[in-house]
C-alpha cells in the first residue's frame, strides 16, 4: 500500500486569520501610496491662517488698507513652503507607481508651481499697469484662491476624493467672498473661512482614517 505524500507547506490551506492580515496589509499599502489629504489640508490650512492673519494685522495699521512688504514676504514664504511640501508629497506618493498614475501625480505636482508662477506674473502686470494698492491686493488674493481651489478640485477629480474636490470648491467661493468684501477685512475671511476650512478638512480626514485597520 502506497502512503500518500505529505502536502508541502505551500499547498497547506491558508489560515483565515492570516488571510485577513494579508488583505489588511495590502489595503494599508495602497493607502500609503495615495495622496494624504491630512498633509495637504494641514500644511495649506496652517499657512493660510498664519499668513492671512499677518497680512490683516499689517493692513489694519496701513493708511491704504493694504499689507506691508515684510508681511507680504512672510506670506510668500509660507505659500512657497506649502507648495514645496505639496510637490514633495505628491512625488513621493507617486514614486514606485508605474504608468499613468505616476505621470499624473508628477504633472499635478508641477501644476502648483506653474499656477503660482502665473499668479505672480499677473500681479506684476497689474502693478505695472498702475493699479492702486487696494486693487492689487484684491487681484493677488483672488487669483491665488482660484489657483489653489481649482487645483484642489482637479486633484479630487483625478483621485476621486470627494472631500478634496469639495474643499477646492469652498476655497474658490471663499476667495470670491473676500474679493467682494475688500481689504483688509478680506484677509480675515481668508484666514477664518479659507485656512480654517482646510484645517477642519484635515481634522475630518484624520478622524475618518482612524476607523481604518
Amino acid at each position: 500500500m502506497t502512503v500518500p505524500p505529505v502536502p508541502a507547506d505551500d499547498d497547506a490551506p491558508l489560515d483565515p486569520r492570516a488571510g485577513l492580515d494579508i488583505v489588511a496589509a495590502q489595503e494599508r499599502r495602497v493607502r500609503d501610496s495615495e495622496v494624504d489629504e491630512r498633509v495637504l489640508f494641514g500644511v495649506w490650512g496652517a499657512a493660510w491662517v498664519v499668513g492671512y492673519l499677518v497680512q490683516w494685522w499689517s493692513a489694519s495699521g496701513s493708511p491704504t488698507g493694504t499689507t506691508s512688504g515684510p508681511a507680504g514676504g512672510v506670506f510668500g514664504l509660507l505659500m512657497a513652503t506649502a507648495m514645496v511640501v505639496t510637490v514633495v508629497h505628491l512625488v513621493r506618493r507617486s514614486r514606485g507607481v508605474r504608468g499613468t498614475s505616476r505621470t499624473v501625480g508628477a504633472m499635478y505636482g508641477w501644476s502648483w508651481f506653474l499656477g503660482f508662477a502665473a499668479q505672480s506674473a499677473i500681479v506684476a502686470g497689474v502693478v505695472n499697469a498702475g493699479a492702486p494698492p487696494q486693487v492689487v491686493a484684491v487681484v493677488a488674493n483672488g487669483v491665488a484662491c482660484l489657483v489653489v481651489g481649482l487645483l484642489y478640485m482637479a486633484g479630487g477629480t483625478l483621485w476621486r476624493v470627494g472631500p478634496f474636490y469639495a474643499l477646492g470648491a469652498w476655497l474658490v467661493v471663499t476667495g470670491a467672498a473676500a474679493s467682494v468684501v475688500g481689504m483688509p477685512a478680506g484677509y480675515l475671511v481668508m484666514a477664518g473661512a479659507g485656512g480654517g476650512g482646510m484645517l477642519l478638512g484635515a481634522a475630518v480626514v484624520a478622524v475618518r482614517r482612524r476607523s481604518y485597520p
